[in-house]
């Protein structure tokens, strides 16, 4: 059963393995804004796209006194590979077990070509320093969304 977060609420919690080694957790970025993005898979063509946006802008984000998360289900070793294939700079973190998908909302139904199958949906959550979410982005189209969400950090 898929969680619905809204603006407003405290953004769950999280501690998950991340790229280049150890852990990354949501309590750790307090007096930060984070922005968590949720990718259906490193190395496909939009998750790589979104990757490279958030990365390029990734001197903006901190400037603004924000942070950057990418996750998906894939391991660290296969993050560890697509950041280096695509000289990524965001922090990217494994949820293997699918458990901050799940708190989040964003382990959906899905369907391609007929069939239904259970996948991440790309969303995007902004949380504030408090650790307040301060906005959500669903179902999200990669062109121009760094640039959106960039706008709202700064806001």
């Amino acid at each position: 059963m898929s969680t619905e977060i809204t603006v407003g609420q405290p953004a769950p919690d999280f501690t998950l393995p991340r790229d280049g080694g150890g852990t990354v957790a949501l309590s750790e970025m307090r007096g930060k804004q984070v922005v968590l993005y949720f990718y259906p898979k490193d190395d496909t063509p939009g998750c790589t796209k979104e990757g490279i946006a958030f990365s390029e802008a990734i001197g903006d984000f901190e400037a603004a006194g924000a942070v950057v998360i990418g996750v998906s289900k894939d391991t660290v070793a296969k993050h560890d590979k697509f950041a280096a294939k695509h000289d990524l700079k965001v922090i990217l973190a494994s949820d293997a077990e699918g458990n901050t998908c799940e708190d989040y909302g964003t382990w959906v139904e899905k369907s391609m070509y007929g069939k239904t199958y259970m996948g991440i949906e790309r969303a995007t959550f902004l949380i504030d320093a408090a650790g307040m979410v301060k906005q959500v982005w669903r179902n999200v189209k990669v062109p121009g969304h760094s640039d959106a969400v960039l706008e709202a950090v700064k806001a």
